[in-house]
């Protein structure tokens, strides 16, 4: 009897074209790979962070769980079930964690440039007596005789090998200045948008 299936026309049904269309297991490996990274990233983040990423309740609250957690096994057992609650989520909302933990790098990277930028201030005042003169002239409110004593105890501390106090207490008065003129900055940009509003009201 001949078989009903075979002839010129071939196979007819489609059953076997879904097959084609899904992910080879290594890609799928590759996958479960990166959102098992990604949800590491959450739970080693500061859990403030965590607590404002855009994803669902149950993914952040096991994510927080594991951050608590110190007894190795049930951490390791944690992460495992944080990974299966990562791999539960659409494209979308992968690709907004994603985005949102690429800006807190983009962030990391502002603050350490804006940190190397006070060292290298830090440095011009240990290295030149002009550079307090320059200070001084962009913030008269700064004590310069209590800076001149840190500038000298400084580099006393360099010159004996001394615990660095005097030194970091500069970095820490350079820290202070460069956020009162960020938040001055921010003032002006914000009373600019204001008057800005103002003018088109009228």
């Amino acid at each position: 009897m001949p078989n009903p299936n075979r002839g010129s026309c071939g196979y007819q049904s489609n059953e076997f074209e879904e097959e084609y269309d899904r992910p080879s297991k290594s890609e799928l490996k590759r996958q479960m790979t990166a959102l098992q990274k990604l949800g590491q990233e959450l739970v080693d983040a500061p859990r403030d962070r965590v607590k404002r990423v855009p994803m669902p309740e149950d993914v952040r609250d096991a994510i927080l769980e594991c951050q608590t957690i110190t007894n190795h096994e049930g951490r390791r057992r944690q992460m495992q079930f944080v990974g299966k609650k990562m791999r539960s989520l659409d494209e979308a909302e992968v690709a907004l964690i994603q985005k949102t933990i690429d800006s807190w790098k983009g962030a990391s990277k502002a603050e350490t440039a804006a940190m190397h930028s006070l060292e290298r201030k830090r440095e011009k005042l240990l290295a030149n007596d002009t550079a307090l003169t320059e200070l001084m002239a962009e913030n008269p409110e700064l004590d310069v005789q209590h800076l001149r004593t840190l500038i000298r105890n400084a580099r006393k501390e360099q010159a004996e090998n001394k615990p660095p106090k005097a030194y970091r207490e500069i970095f820490q008065i350079l820290k202070e200045i460069q956020a009162k003129h960020n938040a001055a900055a921010i003032a002006e940009v914000s009373e600019e948008d204001n008057n800005d509003d103002d003018d088109s009201d009228n």
